[in-house]
């Protein structure tokens, strides 16, 4: 069983950052892949970023690219998502989720979901 608990959501102006973290319980944190999604009011979720077991491999939807960083430290049992140059089409609840696997993507299956974290962008 893993739990995750998100936190670092807020308001923020239009081009300003926020990094997102994720803290992960259970032993086997380190063997998961790892990711981010994000559902606006009255729109499905979506895919923003995945991080793989290892952190060597990471896969963005194109609108992150360039704009979002995902990293993890295990020693820590925690996955960030730094967000930089945000933008009101960015607002959203942002929640992490653990994959079954060591990859992560958008086609991936993630069992574990924490209960997000609010970010609202103001333009």
């Amino acid at each position: 069983q893993v739990q995750l608990v998100e936190s670092g959501g807020g308001l923020v102006q239009a081009g300003g950052s926020l990094r997102l973290s994720c803290a992960a319980s259970g032993r086997t944190f380190s063997s998961r892949g790892m990711g981010w999604f994000r559902q606006a009011p009255g729109k499905e979720r979506e895919f923003v970023a995945g991080i793989a077991w290892s952190g060597a491999s990471t896969i963005y939807a194109d609108s992150a690219k360039g704009r979002f960083t995902i990293s993890r430290d295990d020693a820590k049992n925690t996955v960030y998502l730094q967000m930089n140059n945000l933008k009101p089409e960015d607002t959203a609840r942002y929640y992490c989720a653990a994959t079954n696997t060591v990859f992560a993507g958008p086609k991936s299956e993630y069992v574990y979901w924490g209960q997000g974290t609010q970010v609202t962008v103001s333009s």
